[in-house]
């Protein structure tokens, strides 16, 4: 009996952890590695690859509140668009959010805002906007029955930075829908669209995901694997891509 207490506790905490994993502001440490190729960009159908390393730190603070931390490190390895040129890899710009949460749902809904910042952390001019921003940032969600719906947005305008490099003002929103099963499989579907106010640019890229929430020891890991079709996007920009992400998770 007591075996068999312990097997259902064990089903219930690994049932709450993966809904957990497809809430963006929950209560739970988690560091996820995304790993992204793009392919088809400019006149050479060159390919960027891009890892991003996204931490993912919550605080309580006080009985009520969390402020949640996520921040977007990119690694960038980019072949040149055009013929003659030379291919660039390093360090992108990183983005950094905070979100205000209150601990309980609001009417059945997750919610979460605060500030989201731009630093001109990339190592090479061609990876980065070489200016600093900031803006607001805000993501509302629902959870129930396996099924996660919700959407994350945010604005950055540049204040700061190098005057030879066009300013900063872009939209971003990535309305999502997820469904888990009871085998802890995530079926997913987003968009990552981004406005640029600047040049009157989208770019709409639809991604279609599987994930698996497994063990590994007493480690549980995350593995995701995706694709991407760009429905909209710059001249020059990416017709198609893919997704692999492994995502360590450190419940509390």
């Amino acid at each position: 009996m007591a075996e068999e207490v312990s097997s259902d506790t064990a089903q219930a905490n690994a049932a709450e952890l993966a809904k957990k994993l497809q809430n963006p502001i929950a209560n739970l440490i988690s560091v996820p590695v995304q790993n992204n190729w793009d392919f088809g960009i400019g006149s050479t159908d060159a390919m960027r690859f891009t890892a991003n390393v996204q931490p993912v730190i919550p605080f309580s603070v006080g009985d009520d509140w969390n402020v949640i931390t996520r921040t977007i490190m990119p690694i960038i390895h980019a072949e040149s668009p055009v013929p003659g040129g030379s291919s660039v890899g390093g360090f992108g710009d990183i983005t950094q959010s905070f979100f205000l949460s209150p601990k309980e749902p609001v009417g059945g809904w997750i919610l979460g805002s605060g500030p989201v910042f731009l630093y001109p952390s990339a190592s090479d001019d061609r990876l980065g906007d070489e200016k600093w921003g900031a803006g607001p940032t805000a993501v509302v969600l629902q959870q129930k029955n396996g099924w996660t719906y919700g959407m994350l947005a945010n604005h950055l305008w540049s204040f700061a930075g190098s005057d030879n490099r066009q300013a900063v003002n872009a939209t971003f929103m990535q309305p999502f829908f997820a469904y888990t099963t009871k085998t802890y499989t995530t079926f997913g579907l987003n968009t990552e669209t981004t406005y640029d106010w600047e040049n009157n640019r989208w770019t709409v890229p639809l991604n279609l995901t599987v994930q698996q929430m497994v063990k590994l020891g007493p480690q549980p890991v995350a593995f995701t694997l995706g694709g991407r079709y760009y429905a909209d996007k710059p001249e020059g920009g990416p017709d198609w891509g893919l997704r692999f992400m492994v995502t360590l998770l450190f419940p509390k």
